[in-house]
């Protein structure tokens, strides 16, 4: 009877063991378990966990005298019950948190964005399956010009408007943005500067894979008066329209991106207006421009996309000669350059090439360059963004025997949020005009500004500014314009 009580204590001691082992082992393999569990079966799991009887089903052709009490389930565990809820964070909100890189945070006042996003951004109006955004400007501006020995100075009024109006479907989107500024002079001297731009961009979401663009639009604009094609002394220089159309194509190949698209532009002047009332006729230098550009890029990753870019184009003037000259021309450019998308935080595409303009009168000398073209948006702080802009253009000459000129810009424009309500503004912008192929001086301008936006509340606003810009060229006289205005803003 010793010796039986004896030989069961080991085996207790080793069953106990092998017991607990199984305990903690079945712990991490829960947790594996719950991250592939949907929430359905994270939902049913759990309420299995709280009744162990829920669940349990009879089979009346197996159950008998013998099996009838119900086997229960073992109880979760913490760190189970843990790696549950972790799974279910995971599948809900960190997964919608994820979706935008830069939150916004609440204003530095304190006051909290509504169930409507931001507390002072325009809702819009609904207009069937579209969502319009309009905004009407008034204010009061003074300009002062300084060229040489003579000044000039005026105030006036100035009227503008923007709106948006984008679609809400399904699939594909159109998108109209329209902006315009109509300016009347109160008192003082000087020339109006009236500005009217329309654009439209339908993308076609053709595939998964495939995305089409069908753009359109009308821009018109006064002249400035020192540009190197504007009428010296004429009082009120020409207007420039430009309609605009294109369809572009784009294409993703696994890690291969292509792009093919088209483009015409139609460009007219129309008359100036000398000091004695004269109109002086510009119609001569009325062109159809058309471009074909094709891209290839290679994704690197999602973010970083290097690409290769080639295009061709023709401009034909209405009048085939212009001054004695056919100033009808074919171009062709190529470039390389990076698309950046790192989310809200930094995004753009950059590119540097070059590009030549030949003309069909030979006694024309081409108009080329390097060019860079591109932008981009950083985001170093909540609230704060820049912005950085570069821009090459080839400008043909309406002077006789002149090709024309290379025109570099770039700008940079910085807004920080200094309360939620207000937004403060800083730009610059430089653009160099390289006359290298007419042996003129080169032209440099200069601009500056700053300002400042005080949102009433969703649908008013207070706008002010004030800015600097100079032109110099080697051999005349330095032009100087200060402006400085002030207007509110209605908006819904």
């Amino acid at each position: 009877m010793e010796r039986e009580a004896l030989v069961p204590r080991p085996r207790r001691r080793l069953a106990g063991l092998l017991l607990a082992g199984t305990m903690l082992a079945a712990v991490p393999a829960a947790a594996q378990q719950a991250n592939s569990l949907t929430p359905s079966a994270l939902e049913t799991l759990a309420a299995g966990a709280a009744d162990p009887s829920a669940g349990a089903t009879e089979n009346p052709d197996t159950t008998d005298a013998t099996t009838t009490a119900t086997t229960p389930r073992p109880a979760l565990s913490d760190e189970a019950v843990a790696a549950l809820s972790d799974a279910g964070d995971r599948d809900g909100i960190v997964e919608r948190r994820a979706e935008r890189l830069n939150q916004r945070e609440n204003s530095l006042s304190g006051v909290r964005n509504s169930r409507l996003g931001d507390p002072w951004e325009p809702v819009g109006v609904r207009v069937g399956t579209f969502v319009l955004r309009p905004s009407i400007t008034q204010g009061i501006g003074f300009e002062r010009t300084k060229g040489g020995n003579t000044t000039t100075s005026r105030t006036y009024s100035q009227t503008g408007f923007r709106g948006s109006l984008t679609s809400d479907w399904s699939r594909h989107q159109l998108t109209i943005d329209a902006e315009g500024v109509y300016q009347r002079n109160i008192s003082g001297t000087g020339e109006t500067e009236p500005e009217a731009r329309v654009n439209g961009d339908l993308r076609l979401d053709l595939s998964d894979d495939t995305v089409a663009h069908i753009t359109g639009g009308y821009a018109f604009e006064r002249e400035s008066a020192t540009d190197p094609n504007a009428i010296v002394g004429a009082s009120t220089q020409s207007g420039v329209q430009t309609l605009s159309g294109g369809a572009n194509i784009m294409r993703d190949f696994g890690l291969i991106r292509g792009t093919f698209g088209a483009n015409v532009e139609r460009h007219t002047y129309g008359s100036a207006t000398a000091t004695n009332g004269s109109k002086l006729d510009q119609s001569f230098r009325n062109y159809t421009e058309g471009t074909l550009t094709g891209r290839v890029g290679y994704e690197l990753s999602p973010a970083l996309i290097p690409y290769l870019e080639a295009s061709v184009g023709r401009a034909v003037y209405d009048d085939k000669l212009s001054a004695g000259y056919e100033r009808s021309f074919s171009t062709l450019g190529a470039r390389a350059g990076l698309e950046i998308d790192l989310g809200e935080k930094l995004r753009g595409d950059l590119g540097a090439g070059y590009k030549r303009a030949k003309f069909d009168d030979s006694r024309l000398a081409a108009l080329e360059g390097l060019t860079m073209d591109g932008a981009v948006n950083w985001s170093p702080l909540r609230g704060t963004d820049l912005r950085l802009g570069l821009r090459t253009d080839l400008e043909p000459s309406s002077t006789s025997g002149e090709s024309g000129y290379v025109s570099y810009g770039t700008t940079a424009d910085l807004t920080h949020e200094l309360r939620g309500n207000l937004v403060a503004r800083l730009s610059a912008a430089y653009t160099l005009r390289d006359f290298s192929t007419a042996g003129t001086a080169n032209q440099n301008i200069y601009l500056v500004g700053a300002g400042l936006t005080w949102n009433i509340n969703r649908w008013l606003a207070m706008t002010g500014d004030v800015s600097y810009e100079v032109t110099r060229q080697s051999g005349a006289s330095d032009t100087g314009i200060t402006r400085a205005g002030i207007g509110l803003v209605l908006r819904r």
